[in-house]
């Protein structure tokens, strides 16, 4: 049974981080660990993370710099990365070896589901699917799963500070394109709903559209945090 490694990128997530953690813990005995990447909270994340997790580290800020600090210290042979306001299908574990377990195939993710219920959620995050179904390219949203072996002959995360999600699946796509498999995993909408489901919508299509141009990533980073 292959060991896998959760890599969970965290920073200021106290108000999330113990229900995230708890929703994981039945893995820990099952050929599993859980890594804390926190990137300097200033509140008690690394402290409520601590006694639910296998491993707390503290990184440089940045998701890409954290999850690359987490994979360091990783043990297993298959790396998982999830966002601490996520929770996955309860089989997602088995889901994972057994669609690893064929040579062929390298790295994958799941669907998304947003946690909201307004209806309009429903339509984006069946196009966020169908989108990423097609082109190849996994956000983070979605948990993305890859063999160590490949994820460290790549050189894992880009160095960026905006859209590493979509570098590393640039990346991966050379050596196959991903597992996507059905089963959702819930991810907050507190975004769309703090910030209106047509403005997020409309933020990202203009950040990515930039990023796929050439865009300085720090430059789309200072306009998306500042929004």
């Amino acid at each position: 049974m292959s060991a896998i490694s959760i890599i969970l990128p965290v920073l200021n997530e106290e108000t999330q981080i113990m229900a995230g953690l708890e929703a994981l813990q039945a893995w820990r005995g099952q050929n599993c660990e859980l890594i804390v990447a926190d990137g300097g909270s200033r509140d008690r994340t690394a402290v409520l993370a601590k006694p639910l997790a296998d491993q707390v580290i503290m990184s440089a800020r940045g998701r890409a710099a954290q999850m690359n600090a987490g994979a360091c210290k990783a043990r297993g042979d298959i790396l998982w990365f999830l966002h601490a306001d996520s929770l996955p299908p309860p089989d997602a574990l088995d889901l994972i070896r057994v669609n690893l377990s064929d040579p062929h195939r390298h790295w994958g993710r799941f669907d998304v589901r947003l946690s909201g219920r307004h209806p309009a959620l429903r339509v984006v995050e069946t196009l966020m699917n169908i989108r990423s179904r097609l082109t190849g390219i996994a956000t983070g949203d979605q948990g993305i799963f890859v063999r160590r072996a490949l994820f460290e002959q790549i050189g894992g995360y880009s160095s960026i500070a905006l859209m590493e999600d979509i570098a590393l699946s640039r990346l991966l796509k050379r050596y196959g394109r991903p597992v996507c498999l059905r089963q959702p995993l819930q991810t907050s909408s507190r975004r769309w709903e703090r910030d209106g489901i047509i403005r997020t919508i409309l933020l990202m299509w203009r950040l990515r559209l930039a990023y796929f141009l050439g865009a300085d990533p720090d430059r789309l980073a200072r306009s998306y945090y500042r929004s």
